[in-house]
């Protein structure tokens, strides 16, 4: 799917989060951990970007900033060209109404004390919408959307299974229309065949409101199905950004061939990427690149300097210094 690289719908430039830890009760020493660190990113209009990466690495961080539930330590998100940092008041609940998230656990995310048409209402009712009548019927409207009939409108989350749980996050975050939707690991609490259902919905609706996604997982055969480009991020920084095709095609950057090596394959006989992986990630070390303590193609450079996320080709962007080589 060919986008307009200069109409980006959310514009993410030199992004940083970091959290302090202590090291003891005792201890007043503490160090910083990099949850995002210097982020440059874009979500195009119309499109579905997947993030990937390991647990720990920063994509809900990344997404909760974009969400303005976390601000940063450093840099921007422009939205529209504005920044969304700088809006207070109208304007914030303006873009609040415009960025909506699905959350991972489809049960906690939902207040077990109200029913499901009470929950879809409350961002409608919070956003003045309309009246009493105009939004009970578009809360109908959206869970037809999403599969669920109106008889289920007065039952407890308690009441549904997992996946009619999502269905109702899903409903909520529709039901003010927004531009984008941040779907944070939207189907990795629900089982296989579900999740396979909730996949599809999320592609119908795309369709039918003209969404775009930011489709936050860790599981690689999820982002396949879903994205028209994928990020690739490890400790905090974006490494590999390339269209769906050419990543799963050819993955440059040897992060993302150690996740591809990992990743099960419905064929036993196909080929997989080589393995490369050597021991755990160091946080604690900040000079160089920060997949070094565990990549066999590491050299002299790669213990200094931080590699850049830089274009190859037509290929895509990469943050290897040997990247052209391997």
């Amino acid at each position: 799917m060919e986008k307009d690289m200069q109409d980006p719908l959310i514009d993410i430039r030199h992004l940083e989060k970091g959290y302090r830890l202590s090291s003891g009760l005792w201890n007043t020493r503490h160090r910083i951990v990099k949850a995002v660190d210097k982020v440059d990113l874009k979500i195009l209009r119309g499109e579905t970007l997947g993030l990937v990466g390991e647990s720990g690495c920063g994509k809900s961080t990344l997404a909760k900033l974009i969400m303005r539930l976390e601000s940063p330590d450093g840099g921007d998100i422009n939205f529209k060209g504005d920044n969304i940092f700088d809006y207070t008041g109208d304007a914030l609940k303006a873009y609040r109404r415009s960025v909506q998230m699905i959350f991972q656990d489809p049960y906690s995310s939902l207040n077990p004390r109200k029913q499901a048409e009470s929950i879809i209402t409350e961002p409608l009712i919070i956003h003045k919408t309309g009246n009493a009548k105009d939004i009970k019927e578009r809360v109908f409207q959206m869970m037809n959307k999403v599969g669920l009939s109106r008889e289920q409108a007065r039952r407890y989350p308690h009441e549904f299974s997992g996946g009619q749980r999502q269905r109702i996050g899903i409903a909520r975050a529709l039901a003010l229309e927004p531009e984008l939707i941040i779907a944070d690991e939207p189907v990795s609490a629900l089982d296989a065949s579900i999740q396979a259902q909730i996949l599809n919905l999320l592609v119908d609706l795309k369709d039918d409101f003209g969404l775009t996604y930011l489709f936050v997982s860790h599981d690689l055969n999820v982002i396949r199905h879903m994205s028209d480009r994928v990020a690739v991020m490890y400790l905090g920084r974006i490494i590999e950004l390339a269209n769906q095709k050419d990543l799963y095609a050819n993955p440059l950057h040897p992060y993302t061939r150690m996740l591809l090596a990992a990743m099960p394959l419905c064929d036993p006989s196909a080929k997989k990427p080589e393995k490369m992986i050597r021991g755990e990630a160091a946080i604690d070390d900040e000079r160089g690149c920060s997949f070094k303590s565990r990549c066999i193609y590491r050299i002299a450079i790669c213990e200094e300097l931080v590699p850049e996320l830089k274009k190859l080709g037509e290929r895509g962007l990469c943050a290897c210094h040997r990247a052209a080589e391997i």
